[in-house]
């Protein structure tokens, strides 16, 4: 189920931008501003909201800082070091556990999701820049963040009478801004489809798609050994939306940089292009790992959710 829907997405995105490519311009806005917040509360109301949720948003928030410091001592470009701890958990690890963990993973998924993208959108400029990180910089992207609304916008609607009856009006909306936000990240990918991979990108995939998640289930152990009970499908959450493809984010930033070099760019296209392509296989075969491992559900997800 993975595959049939994440495939026929991203090639149709793939076509669609290699015939429109200003398309993605045109959409990206209106579906990050509006779609995505609507997806969240609907995405989020269906699962609900736990205490764990915080938990698992503050584990996001301590594999990527010390996958940062790890990927520090080999990789010297700060866009690859970016890439390789990074992943498109929005746009691509949503709808992975949508179709590999049962709907009561979904929140956790999120969850991870609103951490890494505050992250990436509030500190990868300054990264890139070699700036300060300042705690005012931090509340605006905190307050700009589509995830942040949708997180509020949940929290409020789950408080009232109606709950149960928005999340079931929801869910399918929800769905399908995921597949829309899939059409437009093959629609990104379109400029750099048919670029092979450079060399030196290779330990960056690697570190993105195995060693990254590996890092996450070493620290959801390590987090269990210390106490922090977090339910089975929070840990497998979690280690999935680690194993996501590196964020289309991190090509914007390349773009965005003050150095403006078109090999950075073209590096991070590249980068987001074959570790998305890996990740179709990747990502399954961490669900059935994590399935052997004991993390119980990810078989009962699997059909979708």
């Amino acid at each position: 189920m993975f595959l049939l829907e994440l495939v026929p997405a991203l090639g149709l995105g793939l076509l669609l931008g290699r015939r429109w490519p200003d398309l993605p311009e045109h959409l990206g806005q209106p579906l990050v501003r509006w779609g995505v917040p609507v997806s969240l509360i609907g995405l989020l109301l269906r699962s609900g909201l736990h205490w764990h949720h915080a938990q698992v948003a503050g584990l996001a928030l301590v594999a990527v800082v010390a996958g940062l410091l790890l990927v520090g001592h080999g990789l010297v470009q700060p866009t690859e070091r970016l890439g390789a701890v990074i992943g498109n958990t929005a746009y691509f690890g949503i709808p992975a556990a949508l179709a590999l963990l049962p709907a009561e993973a979904i929140g956790y998924a999120i969850s991870y999701d609103l951490a890494a993208t505050l992250f990436t959108w509030t500190l990868g400029p300054l990264l890139l820049a070699g700036r300060p990180v300042r705690p005012g910089a931090v509340l605006r992207a905190l307050a700009a963040s589509p995830a942040s609304r949708g997180l509020l916008g949940a929290a409020v609607l789950q408080c009232t009478p109606w709950r149960t009856v928005l999340a079931a009006w929801l869910w399918w909306p929800a769905r399908l801004v995921m597949l829309f936000s899939l059409l437009l990240v093959g629609m990104r990918l379109a400029g750099s489809a048919g670029q092979g991979v450079p060399r030196r990108l290779w330990p960056v995939l690697g570190c993105k798609l195995l060693g990254f998640p590996l890092l996450m289930l070493a620290l959801v152990s390590m987090a269990a050994g210390a106490g922090l009970q977090l339910p089975s499908l929070a840990r497998a959450a979690l280690i999935l939306q680690a194993a996501s493809p590196t964020a289309v984010a991190v090509l914007l930033l390349a773009e965005a940089s003050q150095d403006g070099k078109a090999s950075t760019a073209s590096a991070a296209a590249a980068l987001v292009l074959w570790s998305t392509l890996l990740a179709l296989l990747s990502v399954p075969l961490w669900a059935h790992l994590l399935a052997v491992l004991g993390l119980h559900g990810l078989d009962a997800g699997a059909g979708g959710a």
